[in-house]
């Protein structure tokens, strides 16, 4: 009888496995990418001086804006404090599409980055972390 149910356990174990690195590996990418964006904030700010100035905010911005998004990226890689990265990143992304609505750039690179980065901010919280899937189960 034991043979029978380890082989039932096996897909869905490997399954899990499957789902908690495929997690892993998006919420990898999602950290490069703060990081890379708060270290060109930080160290590089010329280089995103005509977008900031499309959408009206002060190069100064940018001393206070990268360490922002670095502790994000922080505090949603260490797994006690990843939920609260996650509601911290999809603040600053949801800013960061709302500053293109409002200079009438509706669908522009910069808004679908920042749509795809917070859904899979989420998507990857979602598949690493069982209590993330307690609280929002999607298949029963």
């Amino acid at each position: 009888m034991s043979d029978t149910m380890s082989l039932h356990q096996a897909p869905e174990t490997m399954t899990l496995h499957r789902a908690l690195w495929t997690g892993r590996i998006m919420s990898a990418f999602v950290v490069i990418a703060l990081a890379a964006d708060g270290t060109i904030q930080l160290f590089a700010p010329a280089q995103i001086a005509s977008m900031l100035q499309e959408t009206g905010f002060a190069m100064d911005l940018t001393r206070v804006v990268g360490p922002i998004i670095l502790a994000c990226a922080v505090l949603y890689a260490i797994p006690a404090t990843a939920v609260l990265g996650a509601i911290l990143v999809t603040g600053f992304l949801g800013g960061a599409i709302c500053a293109h609505v409002r200079i009438g750039e509706l669908g522009s690179p910069p808004e679908i980055i920042s749509l795809l980065l917070g859904a899979m901010t989420w998507g990857a919280l979602y598949l690493r972390d069982p209590r993330i899937r307690a609280i929002l189960p999607l298949i029963h």
